[in-house]
């Protein structure tokens, strides 16, 4: 699917030297490019390497229906043009096994669904802050005051296409605002309550809630409680940009106070991003539950109480504020609709943990990072090279629980200077006091560089420095390697 933005001035799906030149031609794609809903300008994009426009109600017109026709009645475009557009559909179609096995109809198994989903969030949380071990909760606490808007209903969806809908067909909260997504989207909840969730594994305890909607009423119940767990909300979607990465509502202010009245404060952050945490330094533990999914409020509760030990890393960097990013100021935000501007990428490749790795900045939280409730030793790291790089290190349960750890592998230094790249990872079950070996071997592209003239990958032959870590700013052992030149089909 092609996109929205000019690329070096030519719209994604009427760019004849990224669709033609480079996916069809350097890459040797032999399926279809379907526009994405709206971003069809022109008739002329048939010939530029667009093969399907989808979602035409959001076009200016079916450019691909009568205009389309009389383009290639008067040649305009080439009727052999039309056969590939049409033969590349059948193409994916045919590979897919959609006609060996068409789709059928049949009774849906949501308990199957469901216990996918719960295992996709188990294992996607990420653990950012467990001060004195607050985390797991014990069953000590006699009043849990649990604050977070829309808590005690369910947990936050992101929108967009990305989103499903409950089974129960529970209601969203529809968006606010006149951009031409507005009618399809809305902010939804899937109906499995942390509340809920929250007070079935604490029977013992008087646990209330409020929605934190005003700042002074839920500080004064937190100074109150023997322990507090305040849910932060960031809804986002697609076709609305963030303004910026903090918390909206005046939830900042909110946590900020709760955490003053009672400092066992524990926050859940459902968030489809990076957010700032200018309250970090005033609670004990942080859990980044991203959007959770149908099993998410009882995944939660397991995670707070310990039936589930944590185990997600982070796949982005937590900048401290958007000034560490490489474009703090949203392009283009001021402008009228439809006015076009230009974004220079000055950071070329270099974005998340590159980008401050480059600006020798330290982030809020480290892609690739994430705690747990038992303790890892990484340990031993072997390399070997020549025609492939390969690797192996040992990982050691060192703890008290049994953990998934998640060892990293970047590639540190190429004969060009120094870098960082990740070039390998690993999910590692281990009981305590075990110990692993992890091999592993890297993928030539992601040790080399692209050269656009060949087209493809360029392996240079020289040494090369490899560490290993428990994220990009903790890398515990590195070693170098000598590599022989080798070059890719892109």
């Amino acid at each position: 699917m092609c996109g929205y933005n000019l690329v070096n001035g030519h719209y994604a799906c009427g760019n004849d030297h990224l669709l033609n030149g480079v996916l069809k031609g350097d890459w040797a794609y032999k399926g279809f490019v379907m526009s994405d809903w709206g971003a069809v300008k022109a008739t002329d994009f048939a010939i530029k390497g667009l093969d399907q426009q989808a979602a035409k109600e959001l076009d200016a017109q079916p450019w691909f229906g009568a205009p389309l026709k009389a383009a290639v009645e008067t040649g305009n475009v080439p009727a052999a043009r039309l056969s590939d557009m049409v033969r590349r559909i059948l193409y994916a179609q045919i590979a897919s096994g959609v006609f060996d096995a068409p789709p059928q109809k049949t009774e849906i198994d949501y308990e199957a669904h469901a216990r996918i989903s719960r295992a996709a969030a188990e294992e996607g949380m990420v653990l950012l802050k467990n001060s004195g071990d607050i985390l797991p909760l014990g069953r000590e606490a006699r009043t849990i005051l649990v604050i977070g808007d829309y808590a005690e209903k369910g947990v936050l969806s992101g929108g967009g296409s990305s989103n499903v809908t409950a089974v129960s067909g529970q209601p969203g909260v529809p968006m606010s605002g006149e951009t031409l997504f507005a009618q399809y989207v809305k902010e939804q909840y899937h109906p499995s309550a942390p509340l809920a969730a929250i007070r079935a594994r604490a029977p013992q305890a008087t646990v209330l809630f409020d929605n934190g909607r005003n700042a002074t009423e839920a500080a004064r119940k937190a100074a109150k409680a023997d322990l507090v767990i305040v849910f932060g909300n960031q809804w986002m979607t697609e076709s609305l940009d963030a303004p910026n990465i903090d918390l909206p509502r005046g939830q900042d202010a909110m946590i900020n106070a709760v955490a003053t009245a009672n400092p066992k404060t524990v926050v859940v952050l459902q968030t489809g991003g990076p957010v700032t945490m200018p309250w970090l330094s005033k609670v004990p533990a942080v859990l980044q539950a991203w959007y959770s999914g149908s099993q998410g409020g009882e995944v939660i509760a397991d995670i707070l109480f310990g039936e589930v030990n944590p185990s997600g890393h982070l796949p982005m960097t937590f900048p401290v504020s958007l000034t560490q990013t490489p474009r703090p100021d949203l392009p283009g935000i001021d402008l009228a609709e439809k006015v076009q501007f230009d974004v220079v990428y000055h950071e070329g490749a270099d974005i998340g943990y590159r980008w401050f790795k480059r600006t020798q900045q330290t982030p809020l939280f480290p892609f690739g990072f994430g705690l747990s409730y038992t303790t890892f030793d990484y340990s031993d790291l072997k390399l070997s090279g020549g025609d492939q790089l390969r690797f192996s290190f040992k990982v050691t349960n060192t703890g008290q629980r049994p953990g998934k750890a998640v060892p990293q592998v970047y590639l540190t230094q190429t004969p060009d200077g120094d870098t960082q790249r990740l070039i390998g990872f690993d999910k590692v079950d281990l009981k305590p006091g075990e110990t692993r070996t992890v091999t592993l071997s890297a993928d030539p592209r992601l040790i080399g560089q692209f050269d656009t003239q060949t087209p493809g990958w360029v392996v240079k032959s020289g040494t090369y420095g490899v560490s290993l870590g428990a994220s990009a700013t903790d890398l515990i052992e590195t070693g170098t390697v000598k590599l022989k030149a080798k070059r890719l089909k892109p």
